[in-house]
């Protein structure tokens, strides 16, 4: 009948046991042992003996009050209406928080949107893709934009089967901006060598005076002798992923990725390279300039690039404060 330590014991089966042991001592049983075999403590027959008229449950009985950081109605409303707008619908609380507090707005944290979007069954992962997944270390690390470029070629399905045009790609590691791009309808060094020159020329930089590492996998167009003379009359430093290392240029794979798998992308192939060219620099554009990026504080590759975090960040930090000192005032913590 004990049981578990604190457990409420109706007021009926307290009478019921205290019956019990007087029953036992009258035939001659011991009342310790009596309480043994009924779960009881001796000290509790007597508490419940000097307790003539027993409550069902003599705990303390109060009505838990509501936390003060609660959302009212209102605003768990205007939450709701917010991250369902066209601009925000497809995006993660994780983004919708920066990105509306650098419109100096302000509604609840990630935690607190992420636990009402799971109460209103609205919290799914979207799209056809798979969950994100954690990358591997990167071989090389930079403190700065160009320092360190990583570069690939993915394929893009032609309007037949069997028909590809090939997507070059240059993404800088520090601010994961793409510096540079370019769609031809085969591989190769001199393709490469053409976007590298083109890239340096882009970002104005002097790169005898800056030195700069570029990285890449293991393919035959990564390491013709028309790419690497290219590297050396720019005074830059060729990279390439360790033998036998499939995954050794993940942030390259990784744009890749969101490439194909964003809204829009035509499954079945684009019609002519006319059509890839033009589809992709919407791509680039939307993801230097629009996308942020989890891998950078959740700012554009092209704020990182810039030179425009710290500004943006404690604007960001401003705005929360802000919100927790108007909170406070209202009479509620955030």
């Amino acid at each position: 009948m004990g049981g578990r330590r604190g457990r409420l014991i109706s007021a009926t089966d307290r009478k019921k046991a205290i019956s019990l042991i007087r029953e036992a001592v009258d035939n001659g049983a011991r009342q310790e042992k009596a309480c043994e075999e009924i779960g009881i403590s001796l000290r509790t027959l007597q508490r419940w003996r000097s307790d003539s008229s027993p409550n069902e449950d003599q705990r303390p009985i109060s009505k838990k009050k509501a936390p003060k950081n609660r959302l009212t109605k209102k605003e768990r409303k205007e939450i709701l209406k917010v991250v369902n707008q066209p601009e925000y619908k497809n995006l993660s609380p994780n983004e919708i928080v920066p990105l509306l507090a650098d419109k100096g707005i302000y509604l609840a944290s990630e935690s607190t949107i992420y636990r009402i979007l799971r109460e209103e069954k609205q919290l799914k992962h979207r799209g056809n893709t798979k969950k994100p997944q954690n990358r591997p270390i990167s071989t090389h690390y930079a403190t700065g934009p160009n320092q360190v470029w990583m570069w690939d070629i993915t394929y893009l399905k032609g309007p037949i089967k069997g028909m590809y045009y090939y997507l070059y790609l240059i993404l800088d590691l520090f601010s994961r901006k793409v510096v540079g791009w370019e769609i031809w309808s085969e591989q190769s060094a001199q393709h490469a060598s053409e976007l590298v020159k083109r890239a340096v020329l882009a970002e104005n930089i002097l790169l005898h005076k800056k030195p700069l590492v570029l990285h890449s996998d293991n393919g035959s167009p990564m390491k013709g002798a028309t790419l690497l003379e290219t590297l050396y009359q720019l005074g830059i430093t060729p990279s390439n992923s360790r033998p036998r290392v499939s995954n050794d240029n993940p942030y390259a794979e990784s744009i890749f990725k969101t490439f194909k798998y964003c809204p829009g992308y035509p499954d079945k192939g684009f019609e002519t390279i006319k059509q890839a060219r033009t589809w992709t620099l919407q791509f680039i554009n939307w993801y230097n300039y629009e996308h942020l990026h989890s891998g950078i504080k959740y700012l554009t590759p092209h704020q990182r690039h810039s030179g425009l975090s710290n500004k943006i960040l404690k604007k960001r930090i401003k705005v929360y404060e802000q919100a927790q000192l108007k909170h406070q005032k209202d009479g509620r913590e955030t």
